[in-house]
């Protein structure tokens, strides 16, 4: 896209990162809870301390801050390794990854998972395993869940519930087996920190008919109040093909709850193909990957959705996992070691995107917008409050991701538009062009851009006044 339809280059220097991470006031846990409505976490990512060698924490977290993550999600693996021996819990480990991370102002989420086979019915500790069953197995989960509550008193204000507990088909039978774990759990954790914010069921599907009947169990229990979020995965080729099953999972959500909101909480792509974990039957790239990674995030972004993003480096998994091969999904490439050997595509995409986040918190009605084109898309628009200038990103998004790039130009009129000084972003890339004089044209209050390159990967328009460049 060097020659982009006779858009002029402005700068070859990416931009600036804008970083989003909350500056601490009084110490490394002297922060209030997080995630109030005037700032709600937008994006950030999952991680696996329990896989990872502990002198590469630091250089992990250095690289989710460089990004602009406002949070983190781990301790998925931890109940195994927190309590090795019973009764004996050891967070030392733990205490250091949430000081480090804190330390760099990235926020915590914390999750309650997997099993202890040092029980007997205790679960087991790896993706696809099952969750306590036995009167033993509950009363150590509950005990465990309650030291660690207490521990983190007032340093770790949200929590998850497990995770995927939906794709162990057999347990998943016995559901209201799944909403008593939630809520035993939730109820411990809200008794010892009251302004906990806690996200449940943290489902690998949006099944709307499966949360319907969670849902109706947590309100004939009158439980709902326990619980801020319900929190899915669901991986798709093409991004967008997740949003209709979303809307059924939202409209399920408000049938029973006006305060609970939905959280996407891990999804990628992997860079090559037919690799291990979801969406490995297609032949990826790191261009591919990248521009899944924009438009899955933008798009939850668009319909007021947190987002996460899977995983800020490539994992091997355990021998007893349910994943064999090697997950490459993340925006670090790793090697057979678990050692960083270089960034992807993906992590500048997604850096990229967060430095201009900050642009896209007062959307406006995309119905003032016209595209012509015969092709699908998608289309958000934002307006700068201090500014009232207007930027919009636009993408084609008929197929999954393609491994090349292949802009067609569109006309796009805006009713109302407020535009001063336009520009073309390629999200992608980092690079910024300048829209020829002859392709911006103002009738009365409508703005036209003729000849506007679109292609598989969101692009902004957006003032010049409103970006950074190095």
């Amino acid at each position: 896209m060097e020659n982009l339809l006779n858009y002029y280059f402005i700068m070859k220097k990416r931009f600036v990162t804008v970083l989003l991470a909350c500056s601490l006031a009084g110490g490394l846990f002297a922060q209030q809870p997080w995630f109030k409505d005037k700032d709600l976490t937008l994006t950030g990512a999952y991680y696996y301390p329990e896989h990872w060698d502990e002198s590469q924490w630091e250089r992990d977290f250095k690289q989710m801050h460089d990004l602009g993550f406002e949070f983190t999600h781990f301790a998925e693996f931890a109940w195994a390794q927190l309590e090795p021996e019973e009764g004996k819990y050891d967070f030392a480990w733990l205490d250091s990854i949430i000081n480090d991370a804190v330390g760099r102002g990235i926020k915590i989420w914390l999750q309650a998972s997997y099993g202890n086979p040092i029980y007997e019915g205790g679960g087991t500790p790896y993706l696809k395993g099952g969750w306590p069953t036995s009167e033993e197995g509950k009363t150590a989960w509950n005990r465990w869940v309650e030291a660690m509550a207490l521990h983190y008193k007032g340093k770790v204000y949200e929590w998850e519930i497990w995770n995927e507990p939906d794709i162990n088909k057999e347990q998943i039978k016995d559901y209201k087996s799944l909403t008593d774990l939630n809520i035993r759990t939730a109820e411990i954790i809200k008794r010892i920190e009251p302004d906990a914010k806690i996200a449940a069921l943290a489902l690998a599907f949006a099944d709307a008919e499966f949360l319907e009947k969670c849902m109706q169990d947590f309100k004939e229990r009158g439980k709902l109040e326990l619980f801020d979020w319900i929190s899915y995965h669901q991986y798709v080729f093409r991004p967008e093909d997740v949003y209709p099953k979303v809307e059924k999972m939202r409209q399920v959500i408000q049938k029973y709850s006006d305060h609970i909101k939905l959280w996407q909480g891990e999804n990628g792509a992997p860079s090559k193909g037919y690799m291990g974990g979801a969406l490995g039957a297609y032949q990826w790239s790191e261009v591919s990957q990248a521009k899944w990674a924009l438009r899955r995030m933008l798009g939850d972004h668009g319909r007021d959705i947190a987002t996460g993003i899977f995983s800020i480096a490539d994992m091997n998994y355990g021998g007893n996992d349910a994943i064999k091969k090697k997950n490459v999904k993340g925006l670090l490439e790793t090697n057979e070691q678990n050692q960083v050997v270089r960034a992807k595509v993906v992590y500048y995409a997604v850096q990229h995107l967060a430095s201009v986040f900050d642009l896209l918190q007062h959307s406006v009605d995309v119905h003032r917008f016209e595209v012509k084109t015969d092709y699908p898309y998608s289309l958000f628009a934002y307006q700068d409050e201090k500014s009232e200038l207007q930027s919009f990103l636009i993408w084609y998004d008929e197929a999954t991701p393609t491994n090349f790039n292949q802009p067609t130009p569109v006309d796009v009129e805006v009713a109302g538009g407020k535009f001063k000084n336009p520009v073309w972003v390629d999200l992608l890339t980092g690079k910024v062009y300048k829209i020829p004089a002859g392709d911006i044209s103002k009738h009365g209050d409508k703005y036209c851009f003729s000849n506007l390159p679109v292609y598989d990967s969101p692009i902004m328009v957006v003032d010049q006044s409103l970006i950074k460049y190095e």
